[in-house]
């Protein structure tokens, strides 16, 4: 399959082009500022689809809108009618479609221009109105808000919010190109499409959103970044980080045992740590009323000792780091650890709960 794509070096185009490739299709022609014509006329000519992404949004003059949106169109839909296949074509509009600017006309032309192709020559065509796109690779300080807060929040910079309750409507590049590429396997029918999910939030929203991002460096504790909208602008925010923002140190705290630190804290589901302890070292001695934990022993040989607080009763069990297993703290059960190897162990650590000074639920009861 030959997949023509116009604007393949702008923000759609460039994610759009590395996703196909991972599909497979390896005959994609990038179409963009620098393509001749007639490179891109006899591109067309044999194309079994066509992305038409291209288009003019920040010109310098206003009359660029005729040509970059509604000519350039015109243009591709003759070269396929010409070519008599009955090409399949995708017009990238924007929900300023329906508005009274110079932009917003242009694009209605262009959605037209698309129309009128499709219904005389019997050929498929997709026109999607995209509201505000968000995504890695989107130019900051452009036409995407979320791109300019993600780049500046970031680096420590301004951001201007006129409005924090003013109501936007997102659609994440991952969805977009997923959708897009779903009309190659056929079966779609004509006509006006949506991405979806579609994300209703508010500019502050965004904003908050994006600074416990950055803060979490500080705090430690994570958004819940797993899913939705919050899981797409995590991913969009990691975006702008350049190479010396890749890392990040986080506290240690040593004594003659080992070190400790924690690694991350989450809302909901307790925090991530790690300790060592050199040889010989017992860690522990007490329980917890409600608290749980995980350990992992990465490296060394571990000796787990509990006891029941109320029966007495006790068990043992050994562990070590060339055999994964995770062991659990039991409420009620006063528990240790200790390094029965002859070099540093290093044990990763979950807790159901993040630790909490005030109310720590951690009680003294050293095991003989």
């Amino acid at each position: 399959m030959k997949i023509v794509v116009t604007g393949a070096k702008g923000f759609i185009g460039k994610n759009l082009c590395v996703m196909l490739r991972e599909r497979g299709y390896q005959d994609i022609v990038e179409v963009d500022r620098e393509t001749p014509k007639t490179v891109l006329s006899e591109s067309l000519g044999s194309a079994d689809f066509v992305y038409h992404l291209a288009g003019i949004n920040r010109p310098k003059d206003e009359a660029e809108f005729q040509y970059g949106n509604a000519d350039l169109t015109q243009f591709i839909v003759d070269e396929l009618s010409r070519s008599s296949k009955r090409t399949p074509i995708l017009l990238s509009s924007s929900i300023q479609a329906d508005r009274d600017n110079a932009y917003g006309l242009s694009k209605r032309v262009a959605e037209q221009f698309v129309e009128q192709y499709g219904q005389q020559t019997q050929s498929p065509y997709f026109i999607y109105r995209f509201p505000n796109v968000f995504g890695k690779w989107c130019r900051p300080n452009y036409n995407s808000f979320v791109a300019t807060f993600c780049h500046n929040i970031l680096n420590g910079l301004d951001i201007t919010i006129n409005d924090p309750n003013a109501a936007v409507n997102l659609v994440y590049i991952d969805d977009i190109c997923t959708s897009l590429m779903a009309l190659l396997e056929g079966g779609s029918e004509s006509g006006y499409k949506r991405i979806t999910p579609e994300y209703p939030t508010t500019v502050g929203e965004v904003a908050s959103l994006l600074r416990a991002f950055k803060n979490s460096r500080d705090n430690l504790v994570t958004e819940d970044v797993g899913t939705g909208l919050t899981r797409a602008l995590y991913s969009t925010y990691l975006s702008y980080m350049t190479p010396e923002q890749f890392s990040y140190s986080i506290p240690s705290y040593g004594d003659e045992r080992g070190v400790f630190s924690e690694m991350l804290k989450t809302k909901q589901a307790g925090q991530f740590s790690f300790f060592t302890a050199h040889p010989g070292i017992t860690r522990g001695g007490h329980y917890h009323h409600s608290k749980n934990e995980k350990f992992l022993v990465l490296k060394g040989k571990a000796l787990f000792k509990f006891e029941h607080i109320a029966t007495g009763e006790r068990y043992e069990l050994y562990t070590d780091g060339n055999s994964p297993q995770i062991v659990e703290t039991v409420p009620g059960w006063s528990h240790d650890i200790t390094n029965i190897g002859d070099e540093e162990m290093i044990v990763m650590l979950w807790a159901n709960e993040i630790f909490d000074r005030e109310a720590p639920d951690t009680v003294a009861f050293p095991l003989s």
